[in-house]
């Protein structure tokens, strides 16, 4: 899918950085696409996270007939009781106050958890969260920590194949001044507070690299995503989820060449 986009670019010049491979050695040259041009718009890319994070939620509820599933009547008048459902022994039921009673004010599944956003909008965050991550202040105001001289990190396409370990992926990344980055997402790992530790979400780990690849069937995609805070992902899948974690832009990333080349296919800027 490709994304038209008609936006005032800040700079017409097409920023140049190194292709790097296995031993951070430069072996040539590459203009990142039109949209690292593309002004930085937070406010869109908080908006764009929101409607992404809340789709993937589940509406929760009680069933509409939870208490309310008996036999029990009320008896009416002259018994000295209060005109509640009752069983044959003159136990109370289906109200709140009753035993096995109905809720007072139960979830309701049919409430809306959804954040909408239009089309625009959402291709024109997407562009200003890759933009960010061209800019080294702010990918430092992140919180994110590296040595690097050149942001976004680009790597060789012969990478994706000479990589095929954690421990060479490891040995990369010192080169490249990224290690650094992993080991903050290392010691920032914790319990997490309150009972979603019982519930399949005991840890919470900062988010470190995005590694975005041609496909995570490469040997590079598998020895790198296991490291602490790591993602890996490929251009067609390539979300605000993964560019701007909370809604925050400026992640710390790494493209290969043929994964660049094909983000600049899938947006077409076009300047005001």
């Amino acid at each position: 899918m490709t994304w038209q986009l008609l936006v005032r670019v800040s700079s017409p010049e097409r920023k140049k950085v190194g292709v790097l491979d296995e031993n951070a050695n430069k072996v040539g040259e590459i203009e990142l696409p039109p949209v690292f041009n593309v002004p930085i718009r937070a406010d869109l890319v908080r908006r764009a996270f929101l409607a992404a994070f809340t789709a993937r939620l589940q509406p929760k509820g009680r069933d509409p007939l939870a208490g309310k599933r008996t036999t029990a009547y009320s008896w009416g008048v002259g018994y000295g009781l209060a005109r509640v459902p009752r069983n044959p022994n003159g136990r109370a039921r289906f109200v709140v106050s009753a035993r096995g009673g109905r809720a007072a004010f139960p979830p309701t599944p049919d409430r809306v958890l959804r954040e909408e956003i239009n089309k625009k909008e959402k291709a024109l965050a997407l562009a200003s969260a890759l933009a960010a991550t061209s800019n080294i202040e702010l990918v430092r105001r992140r919180g994110h920590v590296f040595s690097a001289n050149q942001l976004p990190v680009v790597l060789a396409d012969s990478v994706e194949d000479s990589v095929d370990s954690t421990q060479k992926a490891r040995e990369l990344l010192v080169k490249l001044g990224l290690w650094s980055d992993v080991e903050r997402s290392r010691g920032g790992t914790g319990i997490r507070a309150g009972k979603g530790k019982m519930r399949g979400r005991r840890y919470v780990e900062p988010k470190s690299i995005l590694f975005v690849v041609s496909s995570t069937e490469k040997l590079l995609a598998k020895a790198v995503r296991n490291l602490p805070g790591v993602d890996v992902t490929t251009p067609k899948d390539l979300s605000v989820l993964h560019l701007a974690p909370g809604g925050v832009p400026g992640r710390l990333t790494v493209f290969t060449k043929s994964a660049l080349e094909e983000i600049g296919r899938r947006f077409e800027v076009i300047p005001l």
